[in-house]
């Protein structure tokens, strides 16, 4: 009796149970659902996707390919180490030369090599434009290698693995080439980064070139040097002299900072006319195993947040993000970027959205705020339009456009934000404060 009691008890607590989702309606079909509160869509309520290129869209043949121009139709892009744009009309960009324009090969077996290997390998960039005895000149490239060690040059063949022309050029909005600045070829040795000061009405054009130790200021038309920041040809670490600088960024009193370097273990920093100031930074331990503050191994991506003039730096070999004082140089905090994460450029936008990050193995654009807590990432690995091989520099323009440039990949990307895109999402707009 006890027992058929329970069971008559179990049974009326279910069926009561199942008739109130039933009235409820909370057992409705999965078609009739109400969407979740929220989620990390690029585009908000959008169905599908995998937002792989986050909250941009690629813009198709930009820029025109370099096989269009007279005398370069069997060329393309080399690997393409920095990109600044000025507008959307004026869009720099600085390469390590350029290499032959040859469609990917068939796939064949390599037994001279190994059992089971064949080139090129399947779903894979089958060239890398950056890294390879005979890929873009001039050799020496990676961390800790000497421009000036003949073992460790380009071991390519001029004229046929790679051509050393156009090294600094212009686009304009649709992709077109509209300036060459090839007087300079002769002179750039690894043109390495490329930018125009915010802060700056004259809008100088700074090149930074690691193989040269120095950094090259010009008129905005590129007709002439006003200025020469280290002493090309000679390596150091003092007021005078880098170890092969990478990138720079600006305060709004025009001072800037200078990343030095690939050998280099210290940011500098420089008043508006030029004038050394201060070096912060040690040696750390090799092998990516330094934790202490203020000991740097490959100083490469940097930016200054305008209102807090803290100093964000990539010390990318110790994989991690380094904040200074924009001021007084002191090491103020750090955080982790990842194991696997070449972490190469870093932006903050005029609207300090947060510090974003360009990574190279990941091939992930990342956000973080500016405690170092990440707020999304996105980017996938390979050569397809949108996707990144080895990305190295970046900017954006007044009308949202994002630029990428690509070591690996020898191309620079445009995108532009996706309709109804998750503006926190975007890269904020670039600070122009002292021309537009």
């Amino acid at each position: 009796m006890i027992a058929y009691t329970r069971t008559a008890f179990l049974v009326g607590i279910t069926a009561a149970f199942l008739g109130g989702l039933l009235i409820g309606g909370s057992a409705a079909p999965v078609q009739g659902q109400a969407p979740p509160a929220g989620g990390f869509a690029a585009v908000p309520g959008e169905r599908g996707g995998l937002d792989i290129t986050g909250p941009y869209e690629v813009v198709a043949n930009w820029p025109k390919p370099l096989s269009t121009l007279p005398g370069h139709e069997n060329w393309t892009w080399g690997s393409v180490q920095g990109v600044f744009a000025e507008s959307p009309n004026r869009v720099y960009m600085v390469q390590r030369g350029e290499l032959p324009n040859i469609p990917r090969p068939p796939a064949r077996p390599l037994p001279e090599i190994g059992p089971s290997l064949s080139f090129p390998v399947g779903q894979a960039p089958f060239r890398n434009a950056s890294q390879g005895p005979a890929s873009s000149p001039p050799g020496a490239g990676g961390p800790g290698a000497d421009p000036d060690d003949p073992k460790q040059a380009w071991r390519g063949r001029m004229g046929i693995d790679a051509r050393w022309e156009h090294t600094i050029v212009v686009f304009n909005d649709a992709g077109d080439l509209v300036e060459q600045w090839t007087q300079w070829d002769k002179m750039m040795r690894r043109p390495h980064a490329v930018y125009v000061s915010p802060y700056d009405a004259q809008r100088h054009v700074w090149v930074v070139d690691d193989h040269s130790h120095a950094i090259f200021k010009f008129t905005n038309d590129g007709k002439q040097i006003v200025q020469m920041i280290g002493t090309p040809g000679q390596k150091g670490a003092d007021a005078t002299h880098f170890n092969r600088p990478t990138f720079m960024s600006w305060l709004p009193d025009g001072s800037f900072f200078v990343a030095d370097g690939y050998n280099g273990n210290r940011v500098a920093k420089f008043d508006r006319d030029g004038k050394f100031l201060w070096t912060s930074g040690e040696p750390g331990q090799p092998g990516g195993r330094e934790t202490r503050l203020g000991y740097f191994n490959t100083v490469h991506g940097i930016a200054a947040d305008p209102v807090t003039r803290r100093v964000y730096v990539s010390d990318r070999s110790n994989r991690r993000i380094q904040v200074l004082d924009g001021d007084t140089g002191k090491p103020a905090d750090q955080w982790p970027v990842g194991t696997q994460t070449n972490l190469q450029f870093l932006i903050i936008p005029a609207d300090r959205s947060g510090v974003w990050g360009f990574t190279d193995t990941t091939a992930r654009i990342a956000k973080w705020d500016f405690n170092g807590r990440l707020l999304y990432s996105w980017g996938v690995l390979g050569d397809f339009p949108g996707a990144f091989f080895n990305m190295h520099g970046a900017s954006t323009d007044q009308q949202g456009n994002l630029y990428v440039a690509e070591v690996g990949g020898g191309r620079v990307q445009k995108f532009r934000p996706r309709k109804g895109a998750n503006p926190a999402y975007l890269v904020g707009p670039p600070a122009y404060a002292a021309w537009k």
